[in-house]
């Protein structure tokens, strides 16, 4: 068999698996609250800026469904316009009153900083992480400190918008053995 072809069959099984998976999410328990919120709109009581890792899934760790969390996922949970434009949307139109940076143990994009950054686009990431760290060297120390960064950044950047401004912006690390999450 070629590569080009064990590789198409290798993204059909994907696209199968996620399929179904979509087809149980339809068939689901939440279908009411999915058109409920369609109809009705969101009204979402957090944002969460987390990582992107597919071990962190705010919705799960903080037991939420639909409409619950405006989730802002990207590698190392740090900031750039984008990520700043989503939290103001979310302040100033949904109402949003509380901010969580979450950060996690393990995280690949702060191991990449402690390891000596990246190339390519990654190098933007990593680049960031290591200004948030200093001299840290610890992972799970150097992970707080990349939340802390971040808390501190939305502060600064909001203090002049009175939409964000007022909300209560806080950071926390979860756990992605254990699960916990612990506030800092």
């Amino acid at each position: 068999m070629s590569t080009d072809t064990a590789g198409r069959e290798h993204i059909q099984k994907i696209r199968s698996r996620l399929m179904s998976g979509n087809r149980k999410y339809v068939a689901g328990p939440d279908a009411a609250l999915r058109i409920d919120t369609a109809e009705n709109g969101q009204h979402p009581y957090a944002i969460v800026v987390c990582c992107s890792d597919s071990r962190v899934i705010p919705e799960q760790i903080f037991s939420c469904g639909i409409g619950e969390l405006f989730v802002i996922r990207v590698a190392g949970n740090v900031l750039d316009r984008h990520q700043l434009g989503s939290i103001e949307y979310a302040a100033g139109h949904l109402g949003c009153r509380k901010v969580i940076v979450l950060g996690h143990t393990g995280c690949g994009a702060v191991s990449a900083a402690l390891s000596g950054g990246g190339d390519g686009f990654i190098k933007y990431i990593t680049d960031d992480i290591l200004e948030a760290i200093g001299e840290e060297r610890d992972p799970d120390k150097a992970s707080c400190l990349n939340v802390e960064h971040a808390v501190a950044r939305l502060k600064k950047e909001f203090a002049e918008h009175p939409e964000v401004g007022s909300a209560q912006i806080t950071g926390a690390v979860y756990d992605i053995r254990s699960g916990e999450v612990r506030w800092l």
